[in-house]
């Protein structure tokens, strides 16, 4: 159930250097919260954690605490770290407009300064504050991490082969093949396995196992008795050929077998694995790194000095709360602000996804990232660094994949119990063999069985496949979330997503446009429509108002408009102009009967009546109203098709809600209600025994949101609302809603095929290889390909939607 979460007092997220499994995570979430007032969520595919923790823990106890259960750590982010101020006498730049601001952007949202994607991106320290993008593999420690595993997987990859067809086929074996075969390996076994066997000292030292462990131990098993055979078994004698076996053999058949072959393609193997999760793990972040990277890289800083204006180009890291900037056309608009100077057309697509420029003049809100189309516009910095709309969108996602969806934290408690489990029963194996053996007298082909099956159950039972199971499956999951802008805030939300029964719709902003636009004009008898809906065009278009903007843009989208002049603004009452000849007056009914003009306007029972009159006669009415979005009713069909049932409900009176209902398709209506009237109406629903979502955008809906089982709050709407919902759907696109639920779904569903096939894999392959029905080399195969398998299938989310 979604409710409003009790944040701590700080946040740290912390990059983990050094983990390999899912035993490494629970072993570092245990170190970490042994830390007082500390609760942490480690994360393995993006190798970070995220703690909450009380105000006046330093940062230091933390890594000591990483440190002690023998991984690295360094801060990333720390929310209470001192935040970067604004700079002095750069306030009161202009006034603050509030008509233009739904269209030019979402004041409340908050959009990545360019320094925060650089910063994410490449992996250099940040100042405190900021935000980063954990997990990314073009992180410096990544990259290294990628590129040393791609050295030894290319020497692992040329000599093993040979090491494998000497080995398996006897014909290849020349005199003193054995010696090669050795010398190939040892590099191999050693050298390219050192990534293994470094984690897996690491952790003995700290007394602890992890899949490493096995992995370790199982090839140092494999070399060991190969160099013993070869050099005191009698398998070093020149001239002697081995007819190697995919099974066990049952008898004794002379000098012991070489498993140097086994070493080097489990080494390989596994090396190969892993360099796909690291390029997995660096697709799965594609998308997200193209939305922070929508950033303006630097800005024009305009300062004021005895009444002159300099202007600079600095980094937009630079740019400060109050900060004056210019913005040329054609360039993106750096950060959040207020327009102090200056009139253009604004392109939010980027961030928006709609496709109309938006007009903005002085006292619009703008959105950073957006797109100046023409004229030149001077800027009030509103909300820099993490502030901003792109950094917490980016600081969501990355909060979503560090932490865990409840099945992760079961396979999470199994996980920490695995290893040592494994290790108990592959010593089990070991000695079982030999007793039996021991019975009929002991041999050492038997010996050489019972060695065989122990390295077997070490090898076929590294549950890799089962770390790999949720975190892959959520990275690519929110990473095409952010494709098709939605915004998962949790894992936790994937589980809340699958019993959805009703989707209850706030109206305005949400089923509608949020804003006015013309639905009807009305003339006088006598006088034509188009004539009327032209003249009005050409007065408003001189005018700021939202419905003059809204009439005038109307008037345009019919054709050209007549040049107006004389232009005059009634505050609160209309406007007019001369345009055609015509002295042409459009405003209030009651305000045009106040001049003198003869005649009745048309009465209109729904939406704003704007009269207009010229040469002393009402001529007609436009009738203005919140629009209905175009996808709006698709949206409600496809809810419908997916066993759905929409409800919409609003605080605006019966008549015209029922009106939009009946035109996108909902049959039950909920109108009149107020904020706290929407909270029960929810908990009605829920007291049915329905899972309930809530989509809305304002102030007004945050409780609704909040108390819903599942909350969605439109990317253009309020701080409020975003924070108090679960999904935030970046477009305002009423149709992300289903792919939403169905992106959840999907991701859910995946999730729980990975940890199925991983856990299954070991259940069904470890009694094998007790049993003496696996070679090692055999299992490292399967064990490898098994968690190719996890990424290949968590990969498959990246296509939802299209």
């Amino acid at each position: 159930m979604a409710t409003s979460q009790v944040h701590a007092q700080r946040e740290v997220e912390l990059a983990i250097e050094g983990m390999t499994c899912a035993s490494c995570v629970a072993r570092v979430e245990k170190r970490l919260g042994e830390v007082a007032g500390a609760e942490a969520t480690v994360n393995l595919a993006l190798e970070s954690a995220h703690v909450e923790l009380d105000d006046g823990v330093p940062t230091e106890d933390l890594l000591a605490a990483v440190r002690k259960a023998g991984y690295d750590a360094r801060v990333t982010r720390d929310s209470g770290a001192i935040a970067q101020p604004a700079h002095a006498g750069h306030h009161d730049h202009g006034a603050h407009g509030s008509h233009g601001a739904h269209e030019a952007g979402q004041p409340g949202h908050e959009h990545a300064g360019h320094d925060e994607t650089e910063h994410a991106l490449s992996g250099h320290a940040m100042a405190p504050g900021h935000v980063m993008l954990e997990g990314e593999d073009t992180s410096a420690p990544t990259a290294d991490r990628g590129t040393e595993l791609r050295r030894r997987l290319r020497v692992a990859v040329v000599l093993t082969p040979p090491v494998v067809l000497l080995s398996m086929i006897p014909a290849l074996q020349f005199t003193g093949w054995q010696w090669v075969v050795a010398a190939l390996a040892l590099p191999v076994a050693t050298w390219a396995a050192w990534p293994f066997h470094r984690a897996a000292f690491r952790a003995a030292r700290h007394r602890s196992s992890t899949m490493d462990t096995l992995v370790s131990i199982g090839v140092i098993a494999a070399t060991l008795w190969s160099l013993w055979a070869l050099l005191l078994g009698g398998t070093g004698e020149l001239g002697m050929r081995m007819q190697p076996s995919l099974l066990p053999r049952a008898e004794d058949m002379g000098p012991p077998e070489l498993y140097f072959e086994v070493a080097a393609v489990v080494v390989t193997f596994l090396l190969a694995g892993r360099y796909a999760e690291h390029r997995a793990r660096r697709r799965s972040g594609d998308a997200l790194r193209a939305l922070l990277d929508l950033g303006a890289k630097d800005v024009a800083l305009v300062t004021e000095h005895q009444g002159e204006r300099t202007e600079r180009r600095v980094p937009v890291s630079e740019l400060a709360v109050g900060d004056l900037f210019a913005v040329r056309p054609g360039e993106k608009i750096a950060t959040d602000g207020t327009v102090v100077e200056g009139r253009s057309a604004v392109d939010a697509s980027l961030v928006t996804g709609e496709p109309v420029p938006v007009d903005v003049s002085e006292g619009d809100a703008v959105t950073g990232a957006t797109l100046n189309t023409s004229g030149h516009l001077l800027v009030r910095a509103d909300r820099v660094g993490e502030e901003t709309t792109l950094a917490q969108i980016g600081r969501l996602v990355t909060r979503a994949q560090t932490g865990k969806a409840p099945v992760q934290r079961i396979a999470d408690q199994i996980s920490a119990w695995f290893v040592p489990i494994v290790i108990v029963l592959a010593l089990g194996t070991l000695a079982v063999w030999l007793l039996l053996a021991a019975e009929g007298g002991l041999t050492g082909g038997e010996v050489q069985n019972a060695f065989t099956a122990a390295v077997a159950v070490l090898i076929i039972a590294c549950p890799c496949a089962l770390g790999l199971a949720t975190p892959t499956a959520l990275l690519a999951g929110t990473g095409r979330g952010a494709q098709l802008g939605i915004v998962i805030k949790g894992p936790e939300i994937l589980e809340a997503t699958r019993g959805i029964e009703v989707v209850v719709l706030d109206k305005t902003g949400t089923v509608t446009e949020g804003r006015m636009s013309v639905v009807d004009v009305l003339p006088v008898q006598g006088t034509d429509a188009a004539e009327v809906l032209r003249l009005a065009g050409a007065v408003e278009a001189r005018s700021e108002h939202p419905i003059a903007a809204a009439i005038a843009a109307a008037a345009r989208a019919a054709g050209p408009l007549p040049e107006a002049s004389d232009f005059s603004n009634h505050a609160g009452r209309g406007v007019s102009a001369d345009a055609e000849g015509h002295e042409v007056a459009v405003g209030r009914p009651a305000w045009l009967a106040e001049r003198g003009a003869a005649g009745e306007a048309p009465e209109v029972a729904e939406g704003t009546a704007v009269a207009v009159a010229w040469d002393g006669q009402v001529r007609g009415v436009i009738v203005l109203d919140d629009a209905i979005k175009a996808t709006s009713a698709e949206a409600v069909g496809q809810l419908r098709a997916m066993g759905i049932e929409p409800v919409l409900l609003t605080g605006d009176a019966e008549a015209p809600a029922r009106a939009v209902a009946r035109e996108v398709g909902i049959d039950t209506v909920i109108a009149g209600v107020l904020p706290e009237a929407k909270v029960a109406e929810i908990e009605r629903l829920q007291a049915q025994g329905k899972r309930v979502a809530m989509v809305g955008d304002g102030v007004n809906d945050a409780a609704a949101l909040a108390q819903a089982d599942l909350g969605l709050a439109m990317g253009t709407g309020t701080d409020v609302a975003i924070e108090a919902s679960d999904l935030t759907l970046v477009r305002g696109d009423l149709r992300t809603v289903p792919q939403a639920i169905t992106l959840s779904r999907s991701t859910l569903r995946v999730i729980k095929q990975n940890l199925f096939w991983a856990f299954a894999y070991n259940v069904a392959a470890i009694p094998l290889a007790a049993l003496g029905l696996l070679n090692p080399m055999i299992a490292g195969l399967a064990m490898a390909f098994s968690s190719v398998l996890v990424v290949a299938n968590s990969l498959r989310l990246r296509h939802v939607g299209r």
